[in-house]
């Protein structure tokens, strides 16, 4: 059988859409030579095409993304954390139903146990020629997250092997969309040998031409749209060859296109929260009344104590005026749900002097949804250090009593608190920080 196949794949775009028209016009471009040709082409992607923080996604919900790889002509796609986790369950379960595309992923069913009807544990493509390709697919495991917006979330691992297992032989080249990460990749690639070929994505890590563990070949193509993966596949010789497509060097193709997704976002959040009688500045390294505000706000919806967060999640100040959804968005664009955590008072205090680390202001954190560009000076809302005593809502810190501290989910993760990953806590989802402003806004006005 002689047959050449190529395999386009992108992965982690988080809604950064400069460089999207030249991938769109590559693909189709690519697809109509291929086909020219006498060859197949599959276009692929591997999940956290989405991302909230850019007005685009926000106002249609995702929807819009759908749209664009409509446009592009992709065959499949699997979920990441971002379509997965930041939309409410309803939302997901709308998302792609007006996609010309499948949607795979073997790990994620709802709290009966049941597979979404949007989704396919995998899916079994047939060449003019015969050749029958199978792709099966999982995304990363943030099982708190996922439980709280009612989704059960499975070791994708297990999933990958469950579904090799099964369909192996019933088709000729078996291909795994993986929204896993690199580690967990390189682990299938020796404990799955039934794999031909994965495709990664969530560590934003990047193959110039691919890495062979055994006989998988393993392809990445970074993140924001930087790179395209390519795979060329003869069938006849099962020999592979990987390689990505660096966008910049692409020819221009509608350089104004972002500005005008930014708009289409801006008009899909036209609607007024309230009037804002004052300016208030967004301000890092000092006090503010902006961040006053939004720690009354933080703590009076999850029913805490007291508030702790990191001024640098302030993007833009709040102008006097009408404050639109798309002004709240504008300002705390982050994918980053509130959290409240049960600390006796000896470790509310802990974490309260913890929180003085004089290195973090400073910190350009990437990452863990923060979209930002310095950490900025941790507020305290609630609370506050009196005599080397820790005052919680105007009381002494009594050191056996249980407080509830509202915060952000990114310190839930260990990475600066470790004592928090460890603590009793509960996410509120799917409600991101900009609807816990806007929220108190519109309350305060309605009285």
């Amino acid at each position: 059988m002689s047959e050449t196949i190529h395999i386009y794949h992108t992965n982690d775009l988080h809604s950064h859409f400069a460089h999207w028209p030249r991938i769109k016009s590559l693909l189709l471009e690519r697809r109509r030579w291929h086909e020219a040709a006498g060859d197949v082409c599959l276009v692929l992607d591997i999940g956290d095409h989405a991302d909230r923080s850019h007005p685009f996604t926000e106002g249609t919900a995702g929807k819009g993304n759908v749209q664009l790889l409509n446009e592009a002509g992709y065959d499949a796609v699997t979920i990441g954390n971002n379509e997965g986790i930041t939309l409410s369950k309803t939302e997901l379960d709308e998302l792609y139903v007006q996609a010309d595309f499948s949607v795979v992923v073997a790990n994620l069913v709802d709290l009966n146990g049941n597979q979404p009807e949007w989704a396919h544990p995998h899916h079994i493509l047939e060449t003019k020629d015969g050749t029958k390709i199978g792709l099966i697919a999982a995304t990363a495991e943030f099982t708190p997250f996922y439980r709280r917006l009612g989704w059960e979330v499975t070791s994708g691992r297990e999933a990958i092997k469950r579904e090799a297992a099964e369909i192996r032989q019933s088709v000729d080249f078996l291909i795994c969309m993986s929204h896993l990460g690199i580690r967990e990749d390189e682990l299938l690639a020796v404990e799955c040998p039934e794999l031909d070929i994965i495709l990664g994505a969530h560590t934003h890590h990047l193959f110039h031409q691919g890495k062979e563990i055994g006989g998988t070949l393993l392809g990445a193509a970074g993140k924001f749209g930087y790179y395209v993966g390519h795979i060329e596949i003869d069938i006849a010789t099962r020999k592979m060859r990987a390689e990505v497509i660096e966008t910049d060097q692409l020819p221009e193709a509608d350089e104004g296109f972002n500005e005008y997704l930014v708009g289409v976002g801006k008009q899909q959040m036209a609607e007024t929260v309230f009037y804002n009688e004052r300016h208030l500045k967004a301000e890092w390294f000092e006090p503010s009344p902006m961040a006053e505000l939004f720690g009354d706000a933080l703590v009076s919806f999850a029913s805490a104590d007291c508030g702790l967060f990191n001024a640098g999640i302030f993007m833009e100040d709040m102008p006097q005026g009408e404050m639109t959804r798309y002004d709240f968005h504008r300002m705390l664009p982050h994918p980053i749900n509130p959290c409240v955590i049960d600390l006796s008072g000896a470790e509310l205090k802990e974490i309260y002097l913890q929180s003085l680390n004089e290195d973090w202001p400073q910190l350009e954190l990437k990452g863990m949804g923060f979209r930002g560009a310095v950490f900025g000076r941790m507020i305290h809302s609630g609370m506050h250090m009196h005599d080397h005593q820790l005052v919680v809502g105007g009381k002494p810190a009594d050191p056996d009593r249980i407080y509830r501290l509202a915060t952000l989910d990114l310190f839930t993760f260990g990475y600066f608190f470790p004592a928090l990953k460890r603590a009793p806590k509960s996410y509120f989802m799917p409600e991101f920080l900009r609807d816990v402003f806007s929220d108190y806004f519109r309350m305060k006005t309605v009285k």
